[in-house]
C-alpha cells in the first residue's frame, strides 16, 4: 500500500510537471513564432513584444496562476446547504482570470501572425522571381542567409501591419471593458453576498487573498493599457510616415516627368539641326554641281 501511495504522489508530481513543461513549451512556441515578426517591425513594435513577454506572459506563468490556484478552493461560505457554495462561486467568478487573460493573450497574438505569414509569403515570391530571372542562382548569398533580410513596411506589407495593429488595440480594449464589466470592477472584494438557489438566505462568502488578486489585477490591466498605448503610438507612427512617403513620390515623380519633358524636347532640338544641317549640305552641293 505505501508502495502504491508513492506511485500515486510521484504520478501526481509527473503530471503537474509535465503540465507546467507543456505550458513553457507552448508559450515558448508563440515567442518563437512572434520574434520572427520582429525584426520587421519598428522600434515601438520591438518594445509592445518586450512588455507582452516580460511583463504579461512571464507575470502570468510564473506568479499569477500560483496567486489564483486557491481561487475555488479558497472560496468558503457561512453556510452548509450543499450546491451553495458551488453556485455562489460561479456567479461571482464565471470565468477564471487565468484562462481569461490567456485567452486575451492568444486573440492579441493572433494578428501578429498575419504579419508573419505576408512576409513569408512576400519573401516566398520575391525570391522565385529572383531564381527565375537569374538562371537558378541567387545573388547576395545563401537562400537562407536572404530569408533573414528585413522587408520595408510599404505597400500590402503596410496594410497587413496596420490592419494587425488595429485588431490589437480593438482586441485589447475589448477585453479590458469585458473583465471590468464581468467582474464589476478591477478590485477584488474580500466579502461578498450571495442570494442565488439553493442557498437558503443572503449567505457571506469570502474569497481568499483579495488583496494580492487585486494588485494583480491591477498589474495586468496597466500592462494590457501599457500595450495598447505603443500600439496607438505605433499606428499613428506608421500613417505619419507614409503620409509624408507621399510628397516624396509625387515630388519624384514630377521630377521624373519634368527629365522625360527636357530629354524629349532636346531630341526634338536635335533633330531640327540635323534637318537643317542636312538642308544646308544639300543646298551646298546643289550650288557646287550647277
Amino acid at each position: 500500500c505505501v508502495f502504491a501511495q508513492n506511485q500515486i504522489h510521484l504520478f501526481l508530481f509527473d503530471d503537474k510537471e509535465l503540465r507546467a513543461t507543456a505550458d513553457r513549451m507552448s508559450w515558448a512556441a508563440i515567442y518563437s513564432q512572434l520574434g520572427g515578426v520582429n525584426k520587421h517591425s519598428t522600434s515601438l513594435g520591438k518594445i509592445w513584444l518586450s512588455v507582452l513577454f516580460i511583463f504579461r506572459i512571464s507575470i502570468l506563468v510564473i506568479a499569477a496562476e500560483k496567486v489564483w490556484g486557491d481561487e475555488q478552493s479558497g472560496f468558503t461560505c457561512n453556510t452548509q446547504q450543499p450546491g451553495c457554495k458551488n453556485v455562489c462561486y460561479d456567479h461571482f467568478f464565471p470565468v477564471s482570470h487565468i484562462r481569461f487573460w490567456c485567452l486575451q493573450l492568444i486573440f492579441v497574438s493572433t494578428p501578429v501572425l498575419l504579419v508573419a505569414m505576408h512576409v513569408a509569403y512576400s519573401k516566398r515570391n520575391v525570391k522565385k522571381g529572383l531564381l527565375a530571372n537569374r538562371g537558378g542562382r541567387l545573388k547576395g548569398g545563401d537562400p537562407e542567409s536572404w530569408k533573414k533580410r528585413r522587408l520595408p513596411i510599404t505597400g500590402p506589407l503596410w496594410w497587413t501591419y496596420i490592419s494587425s495593429l488595429f485588431f490589437r488595440i480593438l482586441f485589447e480594449a475589448g477585453f479590458m471593458y469585458a473583465l471590468y464589466y464581468v467582474y464589476d470592477g478591477f478590485q477584488m472584494p474580500s466579502l461578498v453576498k450571495c442570494e442565488q438557489w439553493p442557498c437558503p438566505n443572503k449567505v457571506d462568502c469570502f474569497i481568499s487573498r483579495p488583496t494580492e488578486k487585486t494588485v494583480f489585477t491591477i498589474f495586468m490591466v496597466g500592462s494590457s493599457a501599457l500595450c495598447i498605448v505603443l500600439n496607438v503610438a505605433e499606428l499613428a507612427y506608421l500613417m505619419v510616415k507614409a503620409l509624408l512617403r507621399c510628397p516624396a513620390k509625387a515630388k519624384g515623380r514630377r521630377a521624373f516627368d519634368y527629365q522625360d519633358k527636357m530629354s524629349t524636347e532636346k531630341a526634338h532640338l536635335q533633330n531640327e539641326k540635323n534637318a537643317k544641317l542636312m538642308s544646308s549640305a544639300s543646298d551646298s552641293l546643289s550650288n557646287k554641281t550647277v
